[in-house]
């Protein structure tokens, strides 16, 4: 499995986020659509060409900077221990992913849900192709 700096992958979210962000850019209050065939993906780690997991933001709440994006890989991976200061969610779409948290690791197929609060140290493991939202 590939291991990524997932600390670079945040850096990236951060500052891509606004730029990156799949269609015409978010307004409060005001609704929005996106197809998949017409999302735009950024390569989180460029240097493994084909084999980079992408993301695609897809919204960034301009009032609160929450972000809902995409994130696909081709091949197996391993997120390693990070923490964000914000909570996070995750929806599996395609794939199996396990999520690592509180000495306890959670697999889910499509449809699987997953909650991880602010602060709290937390790890991934994705199948070939999979991907989350």
């Amino acid at each position: 499995m590939q291991k990524i700096q997932w600390a670079l992958l945040c850096t990236i979210l951060a500052a891509a986020a606004p730029a990156a962000q799949s269609g015409a850019p978010a307004k409060a209050g005001q609704a929005m659509d996106a197809k998949y065939e017409d999302l735009t993906w950024q390569a989180i780690v460029p240097e493994l060409g084909a084999d980079s997991p992408q993301v695609s933001v897809l919204r960034v709440d301009p009032k609160t900077q929450a972000t809902q994006l995409l994130i696909r890989v081709p091949r197996q991976m391993h997120v390693p221990i990070h923490w964000h200061t914000a909570n996070e969610t995750h929806t599996v779409i395609r794939g199996d992913w396990t999520f690592g948290h509180g000495g306890m690791r959670h697999k889910h197929g499509p449809g699987g849900f997953n909650y991880i609060p602010s602060k709290a140290p937390h790890q991934a493991w994705a199948s070939d192709d999979a991907l989350v939202f």
